[in-house]
Protein backbone atom coordinates (compact mmCIF):
# COMPACT_ATOMS: atom_id res chain seq x y z
CA UNK A 1 0.00 0.00 0.00
CA UNK A 2 1.35 3.59 -1.21
CA UNK A 3 -1.43 5.66 -0.57
CA UNK A 4 -4.52 4.52 2.06
CA UNK A 5 -5.90 8.42 2.04
CA UNK A 6 -8.56 7.33 -0.57
CA UNK A 7 -9.67 3.79 1.12
CA UNK A 8 -11.93 3.70 4.30
CA UNK A 9 -11.20 2.87 7.87
CA UNK A 10 -11.80 -0.70 7.53
CA UNK A 11 -8.91 -1.14 5.07
CA UNK A 12 -6.37 1.78 6.87
CA UNK A 13 -6.75 -0.53 9.68
CA UNK A 14 -5.46 -3.67 7.95
CA UNK A 15 -3.15 -2.06 5.49
CA UNK A 16 -1.72 0.91 7.34
CA UNK A 17 0.92 2.81 5.57
CA UNK A 18 3.20 -0.35 5.51
CA UNK A 19 5.30 -0.83 2.44
CA UNK A 20 6.55 -4.59 1.99
CA UNK A 21 9.15 -3.74 -0.18
CA UNK A 22 11.19 -2.20 2.83
CA UNK A 23 11.22 -5.39 4.75
CA UNK A 24 12.16 -7.86 2.39
CA UNK A 25 8.88 -8.32 0.78
CA UNK A 26 7.25 -9.63 3.97
CA UNK A 27 3.73 -9.64 4.13
CA UNK A 28 3.09 -9.01 7.67
CA UNK A 29 5.26 -6.68 9.37
CA UNK A 30 8.90 -8.41 10.86
CA UNK A 31 9.64 -8.06 15.12
CA UNK A 32 12.36 -6.58 15.10
CA UNK A 33 13.42 -7.65 18.42
CA UNK A 34 16.33 -5.56 19.17
CA UNK A 35 17.84 -3.39 21.49
CA UNK A 36 20.60 -1.56 19.87
CA UNK A 37 21.31 -0.95 16.01
CA UNK A 38 25.06 -1.19 14.04
CA UNK A 39 26.57 1.91 12.21
CA UNK A 40 28.70 1.49 9.29
CA UNK A 41 30.70 4.15 10.45
CA UNK A 42 31.79 6.25 13.86
CA UNK A 43 30.72 9.21 11.72
CA UNK A 44 27.73 7.33 10.78
CA UNK A 45 26.91 7.01 14.49
CA UNK A 46 27.49 10.61 15.28
CA UNK A 47 25.20 11.82 12.35
CA UNK A 48 22.68 10.02 13.58
CA UNK A 49 22.84 10.83 17.63
CA UNK A 50 22.81 14.55 16.45
CA UNK A 51 20.19 13.98 14.32
CA UNK A 52 21.84 15.16 10.71
CA UNK A 53 20.28 11.52 9.72
CA UNK A 54 18.04 9.83 9.53
CA UNK A 55 18.32 6.02 10.99
CA UNK A 56 17.47 3.74 14.30
CA UNK A 57 19.83 4.14 17.00
CA UNK A 58 18.47 2.72 20.27
CA UNK A 59 15.54 1.03 20.70
CA UNK A 60 14.38 3.43 24.06
CA UNK A 61 14.68 5.96 21.27
CA UNK A 62 13.08 4.61 18.01
CA UNK A 63 12.38 0.69 16.54
CA UNK A 64 10.93 0.03 13.63
CA UNK A 65 8.17 -2.06 14.84
CA UNK A 66 7.38 0.19 16.97
CA UNK A 67 7.08 2.82 14.60
CA UNK A 68 5.20 1.01 12.32
CA UNK A 69 2.72 0.44 14.99
CA UNK A 70 2.77 4.89 15.66
CA UNK A 71 2.53 5.42 12.12
CA UNK A 72 -0.57 3.02 11.60
CA UNK A 73 -2.25 4.81 15.11
CA UNK A 74 -1.66 8.18 13.56
CA UNK A 75 -3.39 7.59 10.42
CA UNK A 76 -6.21 6.06 11.88
CA UNK A 77 -7.24 8.76 14.96
CA UNK A 78 -6.49 11.02 11.53
CA UNK A 79 -3.25 13.18 13.76
CA UNK A 80 0.18 13.91 12.49
CA UNK A 81 2.36 11.55 14.83
CA UNK A 82 1.93 9.10 17.27
CA UNK A 83 4.03 8.16 20.38
CA UNK A 84 3.58 4.86 22.05
CA UNK A 85 4.08 3.85 25.62
CA UNK A 86 4.48 0.78 27.67
CA UNK A 87 1.30 1.27 29.05
CA UNK A 88 -1.95 3.25 29.07
CA UNK A 89 -0.83 5.11 32.26
CA UNK A 90 2.61 5.93 31.17
CA UNK A 91 1.27 7.82 28.34
CA UNK A 92 -0.85 9.66 30.39
CA UNK A 93 1.71 10.23 32.83
CA UNK A 94 4.02 11.31 29.40
CA UNK A 95 1.33 13.58 28.41
CA UNK A 96 0.26 15.54 31.86
CA UNK A 97 4.29 15.69 32.98
CA UNK A 98 5.00 16.89 29.04
CA UNK A 99 2.07 20.10 29.09
CA UNK A 100 2.56 21.20 32.78
CA UNK A 101 5.36 22.60 35.02
CA UNK A 102 5.53 22.74 38.92
CA UNK A 103 2.79 25.45 39.70
CA UNK A 104 0.30 24.93 37.19
CA UNK A 105 -3.23 23.42 36.97
CA UNK A 106 -5.61 20.59 35.19
CA UNK A 107 -8.68 20.92 34.52
CA UNK A 108 -10.48 17.43 34.50
CA UNK A 109 -13.54 15.52 33.56
CA UNK A 110 -16.03 14.91 37.34
CA UNK A 111 -14.75 11.28 36.77
CA UNK A 112 -11.24 9.15 35.99
CA UNK A 113 -9.53 6.27 36.28
CA UNK A 114 -8.71 5.66 39.57
CA UNK A 115 -4.85 5.47 39.47
CA UNK A 116 -5.31 8.72 36.92
CA UNK A 117 -6.26 10.27 40.08
CA UNK A 118 -3.72 9.00 41.65
CA UNK A 119 -1.65 10.38 39.49
CA UNK A 120 -3.00 14.04 39.83
CA UNK A 121 -2.61 13.33 43.70
CA UNK A 122 0.84 12.76 43.52
CA UNK A 123 1.73 15.61 40.83
CA UNK A 124 -0.17 17.88 43.47
CA UNK A 125 2.02 16.28 46.30
CA UNK A 126 5.24 16.27 44.85
CA UNK A 127 5.15 19.42 42.57
CA UNK A 128 2.39 21.55 43.43
CA UNK A 129 0.53 20.68 40.06
CA UNK A 130 -3.47 21.30 40.98
CA UNK A 131 -6.47 19.90 39.66
CA UNK A 132 -10.40 20.71 39.63
CA UNK A 133 -13.23 18.80 38.26
CA UNK A 134 -15.50 20.18 35.96
CA UNK A 135 -18.92 18.64 34.57
CA UNK A 136 -18.29 20.64 31.43
CA UNK A 137 -21.76 21.15 30.51
CA UNK A 138 -22.23 24.89 29.94
CA UNK A 139 -19.75 27.29 28.50
CA UNK A 140 -19.85 29.11 31.67
CA UNK A 141 -18.88 25.91 33.77
CA UNK A 142 -16.01 25.91 31.31
CA UNK A 143 -15.07 29.38 31.28
CA UNK A 144 -15.13 29.67 35.30
CA UNK A 145 -13.24 26.45 35.82
CA UNK A 146 -10.50 27.83 33.86
CA UNK A 147 -8.06 30.25 35.97
CA UNK A 148 -4.28 31.73 34.41
CA UNK A 149 -2.49 28.52 35.90
CA UNK A 150 -4.42 26.04 33.71
CA UNK A 151 -1.91 24.17 31.57
CA UNK A 152 -4.37 21.70 30.08
CA UNK A 153 -7.74 20.07 29.94
CA UNK A 154 -8.10 16.21 30.66
CA UNK A 155 -10.99 14.51 30.07
CA UNK A 156 -12.12 10.93 29.35
CA UNK A 157 -15.30 10.57 26.99
CA UNK A 158 -17.46 8.66 27.71
CA UNK A 159 -16.34 8.36 31.64
CA UNK A 160 -15.02 5.56 33.14
CA UNK A 161 -17.35 3.82 34.84
CA UNK A 162 -20.08 5.89 34.50
CA UNK A 163 -19.94 6.11 30.87
CA UNK A 164 -20.72 9.98 30.53
CA UNK A 165 -20.38 11.75 27.59
CA UNK A 166 -18.82 14.95 27.32
CA UNK A 167 -19.43 17.15 24.16
CA UNK A 168 -16.36 17.51 22.81
CA UNK A 169 -16.85 20.81 20.24
CA UNK A 170 -18.07 22.62 23.16
CA UNK A 171 -15.08 22.13 25.56
CA UNK A 172 -12.61 23.10 22.33
CA UNK A 173 -14.36 26.21 21.77
CA UNK A 174 -13.57 27.48 25.22
CA UNK A 175 -10.42 25.64 25.38
CA UNK A 176 -9.19 27.79 22.27
CA UNK A 177 -10.46 30.93 23.82
CA UNK A 178 -7.22 30.36 26.24
CA UNK A 179 -5.35 28.59 24.19
CA UNK A 180 -5.41 25.53 26.65
CA UNK A 181 -4.64 22.01 24.77
CA UNK A 182 -7.10 19.60 25.50
CA UNK A 183 -6.34 15.88 26.05
CA UNK A 184 -8.51 13.35 25.52
CA UNK A 185 -8.89 9.65 26.61
CA UNK A 186 -10.44 7.70 23.57
CA UNK A 187 -10.06 4.27 25.47
CA UNK A 188 -13.48 3.15 25.48
CA UNK A 189 -14.42 4.33 21.94
CA UNK A 190 -11.54 3.68 19.46
CA UNK A 191 -10.75 5.96 16.68
CA UNK A 192 -13.13 3.74 14.83
CA UNK A 193 -15.98 4.99 16.76
CA UNK A 194 -14.86 8.75 17.84
CA UNK A 195 -12.28 11.05 16.70
CA UNK A 196 -11.14 13.89 19.30
CA UNK A 197 -8.38 15.38 16.80
CA UNK A 198 -10.84 15.84 14.31
CA UNK A 199 -13.29 17.69 16.66
CA UNK A 200 -10.39 20.07 17.20
CA UNK A 201 -8.62 18.40 20.76
CA UNK A 202 -5.00 18.58 20.61
CA UNK A 203 -4.17 14.99 22.06
CA UNK A 204 -5.28 11.71 21.94
CA UNK A 205 -4.56 9.25 24.34
CA UNK A 206 -5.36 5.10 24.48
CA UNK A 207 -4.66 2.47 27.31
CA UNK A 208 -4.11 0.30 24.10
CA UNK A 209 -4.56 -3.00 26.61
CA UNK A 210 -8.23 -2.64 25.96
CA UNK A 211 -9.28 -2.58 21.92
CA UNK A 212 -6.30 -1.59 20.34
CA UNK A 213 -4.70 -4.95 21.50
CA UNK A 214 -7.99 -6.21 22.19
CA UNK A 215 -6.86 -10.12 23.09
CA UNK A 216 -5.82 -9.65 26.64
CA UNK A 217 -2.32 -10.21 25.78
CA UNK A 218 -0.43 -7.14 26.05
CA UNK A 219 -0.17 -4.19 27.96
CA UNK A 220 0.21 -0.77 25.96
CA UNK A 221 -0.05 2.98 25.57
CA UNK A 222 -0.58 5.53 22.68
CA UNK A 223 -0.53 9.16 22.21
CA UNK A 224 -1.68 10.95 18.67
CA UNK A 225 -1.26 14.52 18.06
CA UNK A 226 0.41 17.00 16.07
CA UNK A 227 4.00 16.33 15.16
CA UNK A 228 5.14 19.55 16.94
CA UNK A 229 3.32 17.98 20.68
CA UNK A 230 4.41 14.72 19.86
CA UNK A 231 8.59 15.49 19.08
CA UNK A 232 8.22 17.49 22.13
CA UNK A 233 7.14 14.41 24.25
CA UNK A 234 9.33 11.97 22.69
CA UNK A 235 12.42 14.30 22.96
CA UNK A 236 12.26 14.96 26.54
CA UNK A 237 9.77 13.00 29.22
CA UNK A 238 9.43 9.53 27.01
CA UNK A 239 13.69 9.76 26.38
CA UNK A 240 14.23 10.36 29.88
CA UNK A 241 12.10 8.62 31.83
CA UNK A 242 11.90 5.67 29.08
CA UNK A 243 8.21 4.53 29.54
CA UNK A 244 8.75 2.83 26.39
CA UNK A 245 6.39 0.19 24.26
CA UNK A 246 8.44 -3.49 23.50
CA UNK A 247 8.57 -4.33 19.92
CA UNK A 248 6.92 -8.02 20.49
CA UNK A 249 4.01 -5.77 21.97
CA UNK A 250 3.80 -3.15 18.96
CA UNK A 251 3.88 -6.11 16.69
CA UNK A 252 0.65 -7.39 18.78
CA UNK A 253 -0.57 -4.58 18.45
CA UNK A 254 -0.17 -4.41 14.66
CA UNK A 255 -2.00 -7.66 15.04
CA UNK A 256 -4.99 -6.39 16.87
CA UNK A 257 -5.45 -3.27 14.77
CA UNK A 258 -5.84 -5.44 11.28
CA UNK A 259 -9.09 -6.71 13.04
CA UNK A 260 -10.37 -3.38 15.26
CA UNK A 261 -13.27 -2.63 13.29
CA UNK A 262 -14.59 -5.94 13.05
CA UNK A 263 -14.22 -6.52 16.60
CA UNK A 264 -15.63 -2.73 17.59
CA UNK A 265 -18.84 -4.00 15.93
CA UNK A 266 -19.63 -7.34 17.25
CA UNK A 267 -18.60 -5.48 21.14
CA UNK A 268 -21.12 -2.63 20.00
CA UNK A 269 -24.20 -5.28 18.63
CA UNK A 270 -23.56 -7.31 22.03
CA UNK A 271 -24.00 -4.50 24.18
CA UNK A 272 -27.01 -3.09 22.68
CA UNK A 273 -28.85 -6.02 23.31
CA UNK A 274 -27.68 -6.66 26.56
CA UNK A 275 -28.43 -3.17 27.86
CA UNK A 276 -32.53 -3.57 26.44
CA UNK A 277 -32.00 -6.53 28.91
CA UNK A 278 -30.91 -4.94 31.63
CA UNK A 279 -32.80 -2.20 31.63
CA UNK A 280 -36.14 -4.33 31.87
CA UNK A 281 -34.63 -6.73 34.55
CA UNK A 282 -36.24 -6.20 37.68
CA UNK A 283 -33.24 -6.65 40.05
CA UNK A 284 -31.51 -3.62 37.64
CA UNK A 285 -31.91 -0.44 39.26
CA UNK A 286 -30.13 1.52 36.89
CA UNK A 287 -27.96 1.42 33.38
CA UNK A 288 -25.68 3.36 32.15
CA UNK A 289 -24.68 3.53 28.65
CA UNK A 290 -24.42 6.55 26.09
CA UNK A 291 -27.18 7.73 24.08
CA UNK A 292 -25.75 8.93 21.18
CA UNK A 293 -29.02 10.91 19.59
CA UNK A 294 -29.03 14.39 18.48
CA UNK A 295 -26.03 16.39 19.27
CA UNK A 296 -23.85 13.20 20.03
CA UNK A 297 -24.72 11.68 16.21
CA UNK A 298 -21.74 13.89 15.18
CA UNK A 299 -19.13 13.16 17.84
CA UNK A 300 -19.45 9.10 18.04
CA UNK A 301 -20.31 6.62 15.67
CA UNK A 302 -21.85 3.97 18.09
CA UNK A 303 -22.06 3.75 22.09
CA UNK A 304 -18.91 1.08 22.30
CA UNK A 305 -19.15 -2.20 24.17
CA UNK A 306 -18.93 -1.06 27.83
CA UNK A 307 -21.77 -0.36 30.33
CA UNK A 308 -22.02 -0.13 33.87
CA UNK A 309 -25.16 -0.70 36.20
CA UNK A 310 -26.33 -0.47 39.34
CA UNK A 311 -28.37 -3.29 41.13
CA UNK A 312 -31.85 -3.22 43.56
CA UNK A 313 -30.61 -4.63 46.58
CA UNK A 314 -27.87 -4.18 49.26
CA UNK A 315 -23.89 -4.31 48.67
CA UNK A 316 -24.19 -8.39 49.98
CA UNK A 317 -26.53 -8.50 46.49
CA UNK A 318 -23.79 -7.58 44.52
CA UNK A 319 -20.98 -9.67 45.83
CA UNK A 320 -23.99 -12.43 45.55
CA UNK A 321 -24.54 -11.93 42.11
CA UNK A 322 -20.47 -11.53 40.89
CA UNK A 323 -20.16 -14.66 42.84
CA UNK A 324 -22.90 -16.68 40.33
CA UNK A 325 -21.29 -15.82 37.14
CA UNK A 326 -19.62 -18.91 35.44
CA UNK A 327 -19.22 -17.73 31.85
CA UNK A 328 -18.39 -13.88 32.86
CA UNK A 329 -14.82 -13.39 34.68
CA UNK A 330 -14.51 -11.05 37.02
CA UNK A 331 -11.51 -9.33 36.10
CA UNK A 332 -10.22 -5.21 35.66
CA UNK A 333 -9.48 -3.96 31.77
CA UNK A 334 -11.86 -3.92 29.37
CA UNK A 335 -11.98 -4.86 25.29
CA UNK A 336 -11.00 -8.30 25.63
CA UNK A 337 -12.54 -11.04 23.34
CA UNK A 338 -14.23 -12.10 27.01
CA UNK A 339 -16.78 -10.41 28.73
CA UNK A 340 -15.49 -8.83 32.06
CA UNK A 341 -17.11 -7.48 34.83
CA UNK A 342 -15.71 -5.68 38.15
CA UNK A 343 -16.64 -3.78 40.65
CA UNK A 344 -14.97 -0.15 40.18
CA UNK A 345 -15.30 1.20 44.22
CA UNK A 346 -13.49 -1.93 45.40
CA UNK A 347 -11.40 -2.29 42.13
CA UNK A 348 -10.06 0.28 39.71
CA UNK A 349 -11.24 3.22 41.76
CA UNK A 350 -10.58 1.97 45.02
CA UNK A 351 -8.19 4.40 45.30
CA UNK A 352 -10.34 7.14 45.09
CA UNK A 353 -11.65 8.43 48.37
CA UNK A 354 -15.17 7.16 49.16
CA UNK A 355 -16.28 10.54 49.20
CA UNK A 356 -14.77 11.69 45.93
CA UNK A 357 -16.35 8.14 44.48
CA UNK A 358 -19.85 9.29 45.23
CA UNK A 359 -19.49 13.01 43.57
CA UNK A 360 -17.90 10.75 40.54
CA UNK A 361 -21.27 8.64 40.55
CA UNK A 362 -19.47 5.65 41.73
CA UNK A 363 -21.13 3.75 44.22
CA UNK A 364 -20.71 0.70 46.09
CA UNK A 365 -23.24 -1.05 43.90
CA UNK A 366 -22.12 -0.09 40.41
CA UNK A 367 -20.15 -2.73 38.56
CA UNK A 368 -18.68 -2.23 34.74
CA UNK A 369 -19.50 -4.78 32.31
CA UNK A 370 -16.87 -4.90 29.14
CA UNK A 371 -19.25 -7.12 26.56
CA UNK A 372 -16.98 -9.69 25.03
CA UNK A 373 -17.29 -10.96 21.45
CA UNK A 374 -19.11 -14.30 22.78
CA UNK A 375 -23.20 -15.01 21.41
CA UNK A 376 -24.97 -12.43 23.10
CA UNK A 377 -27.76 -14.84 24.26
CA UNK A 378 -25.20 -16.89 26.07
CA UNK A 379 -23.95 -13.40 27.75
CA UNK A 380 -27.20 -12.97 28.81
CA UNK A 381 -28.24 -16.34 29.95
CA UNK A 382 -25.39 -15.98 31.93
CA UNK A 383 -26.38 -12.53 34.07
CA UNK A 384 -29.83 -13.51 34.11
CA UNK A 385 -29.03 -16.39 35.87
CA UNK A 386 -27.31 -14.48 38.43
CA UNK A 387 -29.86 -11.75 38.41
CA UNK A 388 -32.29 -14.27 39.55
CA UNK A 389 -30.15 -15.87 42.62
CA UNK A 390 -30.14 -12.92 44.17
CA UNK A 391 -32.01 -11.71 47.50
Amino acid sequence: MTNTEKYRFETKAVHGTYKSSMHHDSLVTPLYQTSTFTFSSLDQGARRFAGEESGYVYSRLSNPTVAEFESRMAELEEGEEALAFGSGMAAVSAALIGLTKAGDHILCSKGLYGCTFGLLELLNEKYSITHSFSTFLTVEEIRASITDKTACIYIETPINPTMHVINLPLVVAVAKEHGVPVIVDNTFLTPYLQKPLALGCDLVIHSATKYIGGHGDVVAGVMVGSTNLIQGIRKTVQKDIGGILAPFDAWLLIRGLKTLPVRMDRHCENAEKIVEKLKIHPKVKTVYYPEIKGRLEKQMERSGGVLAFELNGSEESVKEFMNELSLISIAVSLGDTETLIQHPASMTHAVVPEGIRKEMGISNKLLRLSVGLEFWEDIWKDLENALDKIS
